[in-house]
């Protein structure tokens, strides 16, 4: 049976939002602002959202983009970005201890200042795997629109604060150079070869379930192909400055259905725990700064407390080393995601047991 076709409704509103996106991005880039095309769609789209527009995307099409991107970040990588594997161990560790700790100081924040209820705090302070909180809230009780709206509104602070804040204190040097290759038909079977390889391994990852498996697998396909040097071709960069966008734009769609009013009302604790948050991650990065020479734009992107896709699409605009920066989302995402399901759970359980 054919999926049904989109209603016409359903496809200007699509093509409102691309635009209000690519609006959004041209002006970030016209005034020079860092990572302008992703940080600017991401904030044109959820004022759009706020003002009432009706800002959606098809889910095939953000996950049509994560291919793109994880092509190009495969595309930057070469034998030299990886000859720093060796020294992460250490800064992978502390970037796990980095997650607990701010995990508990969120949770704790949030609970005495705001007095949330324990499940709520905790599913809230979780920095990423957002589809999972709000998971384990629907399943377990609680409040779905304040996990949301704070986790919401911390992503738009990382996509908008951190390149500016990065830029602002000269520290947005590019750890690796920017793919520059052919992209023309003179390498069109390369360009085939790449999107083949590159969306097979991506649907391969996704399939054994891998944390952000289309985006990893299509980085991990693209790496391969460079970093031995079989093809030079890169995707052409209209195609890459597309796909950040539209990836901009579903992160600014998140605020769709969400008033102003309802989110002034849980300002204060998104902003209090965002404080919270990049406070432990600050201190974290200020060891792994003093124990090791990475770039300091690289340690940043790689220990703020944002969901993986979102701080890869930082990394593919700040010329990031992807690896380094994935690595360390990885291995967030597997600790996050493991502590949050048992303090949930264990914090359920104890709430059915206070009321036996």
């Amino acid at each position: 049976m054919l999926p049904a076709l989109p209603t016409r409704r359903t496809l200007i509103e699509n093509a409102e939002t691309l635009l209000i996106a690519l609006a959004g991005g041209l002006a970030f880039t016209y005034f020079e602002l860092p990572a302008g095309l992703v940080s600017g769609s991401v904030l044109a789209v959820a004022a759009a959202a706020l003002l009432g527009r009706p800002v959606k995307l098809p889910f095939a099409l953000a996950r049509f983009c994560s291919v793109v991107i994880g092509i190009l970040l495969g595309a930057v990588v070469t034998p030299e970005t990886l000859r720093g594997v060796t020294t992460w161990p250490v800064s992978i560790a502390l970037l796990m201890l980095c997650s607990v700790v701010m995990i508990i100081s969120t949770t704790s924040y949030l609970r005495v200042v705001h007095h949330w209820d324990p499940l709520s705090a905790l599913l809230a302070a979780s920095p990423g795997a957002l589809a999972q909180a709000i998971a384990l809230a629907t399943e377990l009780g609680g409040d779905l629109r304040a996990i949301a709206i704070v986790q919401t509104v911390r992503i738009l602070l990382l996509v908008v604060g951190l390149p500016n804040g990065l830029a602002l204190f000269g520290l947005v040097v590019p750890a690796v150079a920017v793919a520059r290759g052919p992209a023309d038909v003179s390498v069109l079977g390369q360009m085939i070869l790449l999107a083949l390889v590159s969306t097979a391994c991506a649907l391969a990852f996704a399939r054994v379930r891998f944390p952000g498996g289309l985006m990893f697998g299509a980085m991990t396909g693209s790496a391969v192909l460079h970093g031995t040097g079989l093809i030079h071709a890169v995707l052409p960069w209209w195609i890459g400055s597309a796909a950040v966008i539209t990836l901009g734009a579903v992160v600014g769609s998140r605020f769709a259905n969400m008033t102003i009013r309802m989110l002034v009302g849980y300002l204060g604790a998104a902003f209090g725990s965002f404080a919270v948050a990049m406070a432990v991650a600050t201190l974290f990065i200020a060891i792994v700064e003093y124990l090791f020479p990475f770039p300091i734009a690289n340690v940043v992107i790689a220990f703020s407390p944002g969901a993986q896709d979102t701080m890869m699409v930082l990394a593919l605009a700040l010329h990031l080393d992807p690896v380094y920066v994935g690595a360390h989302h990885l291995a967030r995402f597997l600790v996050v995601t493991v502590s949050i399901a048992v303090g949930a759970r264990r914090i359920a359980k104890q709430k059915s047991s206070s009321r036996e």
